[in-house]
């Protein structure tokens, strides 16, 4: 079948899931295979479920049942992607093809996404990807959640391997990009730095081949090197005819300091009406890239900056990103949805200028780190000690095996065991970072503290 015929069969459908269990009636079930599971399986019950149609993979035992409303294809994955792409190419908003911003990067990209969402909700109807639903299944799901309301869709791309964003730019098709920054993670995929940097410029690639557009961090030197190195810059007369550039020292912006009165994130700016101060309810100065972000992308689609700055302000994350909770005990700086070490440098470095009287850093283990792994996890216990901490409790074995023997480091095999120590060793009256990758689970701690 023709991904043309695909396409008219979704437009009936209007909506697609590959999750049998969510099925309100009338989707197109897509049967996706995975290491440990194969949707194909649950096929034929997700007709009798609601779904108006299910795609299947031509070898599985579904599409041999010849039930008239199986799709049976090669690939259901591919199928899945090949789909997004033409109805991201068949919507228009005014005759003009849809505006589709992507964006990627090592750090900040889920919070830099929702603060653009936000900011760009003032004035457009915008789709953007729930959560970090941001891989080769995630990005064709957000796009197919494009409707005739989108006016701006915004687009959120992770990676592990190389050409993992050459993938996906080549399924949403933006017209602007951005990097967030480039840094220190998945290295068991990318195999070093160099290939974090080539695989995340695969968004400038495909933005110089179309001769779209990059919103681009001129504070930040690695970004400016991958823009320079693909000749972004690319002419004389208009050195920044492909970019869009932005920047706390670029613009003369400027980050105040935190106290215990203001523990978030404020940044002194210049707008039209005169100076003022953003107040944010994010925890850290890195989080400030992010701002800048949202400013550039929002001014650049026409928002006016005092309702750019409203939308911030009124911003509060969740998700276990960048928040700050206060408990009946302790001040929690909760980062717990994934940690590298350039993201876990920032945050002990945000702690650091935190005022407090007693300041505790509770890690977990920063995984896909590859061969490099225990020396990075040896960095980030030499800084721990260098901070003079009242408490560090560490979780996972590549902290574990860099601390052995360590009278003034506290490690622990799981965050299980952690909070179990926590209950016979509370903590009361501290600053408390919590901050790991996904896989250590260290959110498990926020109730024993």
């Amino acid at each position: 079948m023709q991904i043309i015929d695909i396409y008219n069969k979704f437009k009936e459908c209007g909506s697609v899931t590959t999750d049998s269990r969510t099925l309100k009636g009338g989707e197109m079930f897509f049967a996706l295979k995975g290491e440990n599971f194969d949707g194909n399986e649950y096929a034929l019950k997700a007709l009798e479920d609601g779904a108006k149609y299910a795609v299947v993979n031509a070898d599985s035992a579904a599409a041999s049942s010849g039930d008239p409303r199986l799709i049976v294809v090669e690939d259901t994955l591919k199928t899945l992607q090949e789909l997004a792409r033409w109805h991201r190419s068949m919507t228009f908003v005014d005759g003009k093809p849809l505006t589709v911003v992507a964006l990627t990067g090592t750090n900040g990209k889920t919070t830099t996404k929702e603060l653009i969402r936000t900011v760009l909700s003032v004035k457009y109807n915008v789709t953007a990807t729930e959560g970090n639903l941001n891989n080769s299944i995630g990005v064709p799901l957000t796009l197919l959640k494009i409707d005739s309301k989108t006016q701006i869709a915004v687009v959120e791309m992770g990676a592990s391997h190389p050409g993992d964003i050459k993938e996906l730019v080549d399924i949403a098709l933006p017209n602007y990009g951005l990097i967030t920054n480039v840094g220190k993670a998945h290295l068991l995929g990318f195999g070093s730095f160099e290939g974090v940097m080539a695989t995340k410029g695969e968004l400038y690639d495909y933005l110089r081949r179309t001769s779209d557009k990059v919103f681009l961090n001129a504070d930040n030197p690695y970004l400016c090197r991958m823009a320079s190195e693909r000749n972004l810059h690319n002419d004389p007369e208009r050195p920044y005819s492909l970019v869009i550039p932005y920047g706390l020292d670029y613009q003369g912006f400027m980050v105040l300091p935190s106290d215990a009165d203001n523990p978030y994130l404020r940044i002194s700016c210049s707008c039209d009406s005169g100076s003022r101060v953003i107040s944010t309810n994010l925890v850290g100065s890195y989080n400030a890239d992010n701002v800048m972000t949202a400013i550039a992308v929002g001014r650049q689609f026409g928002v006016e900056m005092e309702d750019v700055v409203k939308a911030i302000e009124a911003y509060v994350p969740s998700n276990n990103r960048s928040q700050m909770t206060k408990t009946d005990r302790n001040v929690l700086i909760v980062d717990a949805y994934n940690a590298n070490p350039s993201s876990m440098e920032v945050a002990l470095n945000n702690l650091s200028s935190v005022v407090a009287d007693r300041k505790v850093a509770m890690l977990g283990d920063m995984l896909e780190l590859g061969e490099d792994s225990k020396s990075l996890h040896k960095e980030v216990v030499d800084k721990l000690v260098s901070m003079n901490l009242s408490l560090v409790c560490l979780v996972g074995k590549e902290f574990g095996s860099v601390c052995e023997g360590m009278e003034t480091v506290h490690c622990f095999p799981t965050s299980d065991a952690l909070v179990q120590w926590l209950v016979e060793n509370p903590v009361d009256g501290a600053t408390v970072l919590i901050k790991g990758s996904r896989g250590t689970r260290m959110e498990k701690v926020i109730p024993a503290l």
